[in-house]
């Protein structure tokens, strides 16, 4: 969410950015929240100007009695009762105003970075940098689905039953894979100085819209029926949101954690065999980090974190490459955000495994996450998220990438102590 003086006072540039982001339906709501706002100031200050007259009035009153001047008195208590009356409509315009502005700030696009490519969707990112070198060996690589079902690793079929489309269930070494990876990506940002988190897996409404947009809450969240409690979209949700209504001494940052969570999504739109098998599902595990850091720092920890997601998969052999997101690419809260996808040797091209985002202040306007400098002052953190990895998704890339002609899979030798140091699984 904007800072409302900055749209206050630089509307032209909130108008351009929306232009940027293709989103032309949102240009009025600039000139609708400032006169929105200029109605909400106006019934401040009256309602401000009405309090401080109270004790005056009320002195005036005193005076008059003791003067014997009863109608006079009588008169400045009508005025009083009449300003009460004023007041309290004053403050009732206040408050209906104030969450209108709130509401329609919500919905106003966060400033992106300047470097951001314009573009429309996700056709016009640009590639910046690969990592590995993508190889399509001689032999034939199966479906991911085929691959796991050859280890006796994937029963679809059977959670289709238990719990509908979109799940599964992992069995047997594919099963242990699944943990290893987790389990190594844990301790790889353990590792790399981050603090280990698991988080709840539920969290309330006010963290959600602190989080996201309403248009992502709605396309991704589940939510509990008669409570205010919805299931966790991704880790980073209840990550950001442990630190709602805080104020954090500056000397205490950066803070760094790493988090462990299953997540829930509803994959709405869902189609094609890419998204069948364990592709595009509707519940995964995924190890998360997430900083909040100084508005300074925010950029330099942008490039840190999309890099650890890099270093990890190219210790398991998986070649990746980085994607800047566009413009319109860019969720409403995003300032700049990169991809990271996996090489997929049968599909002969990327596909995403990592999002790594930088939302600015926009998250911690919203949850009230400030921190406090040594003279007293606050200020509102900047806060950063990015995926580790994500299994089972992760798991087509590692299982293509590794994948040898006898239809064994190679592990490699980082992943080994996970695997209680096996070298291959090897086919039912």
């Amino acid at each position: 969410m904007l800072d409302l003086k900055f749209l206050r006072e630089n509307p032209d540039t909130v108008k351009q950015n929306i232009r940027n982001k293709f989103q032309d339906e949102k240009l009025p709501l600039v000139d609708e929240v400032i006169a929105l706002d200029a109605q909400a100031r106006a019934a401040q200050q009256e309602a401000d100007e009405l309090r401080a007259s109270k004790n005056k009035i009320a002195k005036e009153i005193g005076a008059l009695m003791g003067q014997g001047k009863k109608d006079e008195a009588e008169a400045k208590k009508a005025e009083v009762k009449a300003n009460k009356e004023r007041l309290e409509e004053l403050e009732g315009q206040e408050k209906e105003l104030k969450a209108k502005v709130r509401e329609i700030m919500m919905v106003i696009p966060n400033i992106i970075d300047p470097s951001v490519p314009i573009g429309k969707d996700d056709s016009e990112n640009v590639e910046i940098t690969r990592y590995g070198d993508p190889v399509v060996p001689d032999f034939e690589i199966p479906y991911h689905a085929e691959i796991m079902e050859s280890f006796d690793g994937l029963d679809i079929d059977a959670a289709g039953k238990v719990a509908g489309n979109g799940f599964y269930y992992l069995m047997g070494d594919i099963a242990r894979l699944h943990s290893a990876v987790l389990a190594y990506a844990r301790d790889f940002m353990i590792g790399r100085g981050f603090t280990y988190c698991i988080p709840p897996y539920m969290i309330r409404s006010n963290v959600v819209t602190g989080v996201m947009s309403f248009a992502e809450m709605d396309a991704m969240m589940y939510k509990i029926e008669g409570e205010d409690l919805y299931l966790i979209g991704t880790s980073e949700h209840s990550m950001i949101g442990k630190f709602i209504d805080t104020i954090t001494e500056e000397k205490e940052l950066p803070k760094t954690l790493t988090s462990y969570s299953p997540c829930f999504r509803k994959e709405k739109g869902a189609h094609g065999i890419e998204e069948r098998g364990v592709y595009r599902i509707h519940q995964f595990e995924k190890q998360e980090m997430i900083v909040v850091c100084k508005p300074e720092e925010s950029m330099k920890w942008f490039e840190e974190l999309w890099q650890n997601t890099v270093d990890l998969f190219r210790t398991l052999d998986i070649p990746v490459r980085t994607l800047e997101c566009c413009s319109g690419d860019l969720a409403d809260l995003k300032v700049k955000s990169i991809d990271v996808e996996a090489w997929s040797p049968r599909q002969q091209k990327y596909f995403e495994v990592g999002s790594c985002s930088n939302l600015g202040d926009a998250q911690a306007r919203r949850l009230q996450i400030r921190i406090r400098k040594e003279d007293g002052s606050k200020y509102f953190a900047h806060t950063l998220n990015n995926t580790v990895v994500a299994p089972p998704r992760m798991l087509i890339a590692f299982l293509e990438n590794n994948l040898q002609e006898d239809g064994s899979v190679a592990i490699p030798e980082a992943l080994r102590p996970y695997m209680g140091g096996q070298e291959r699984i090897e086919v039912k």
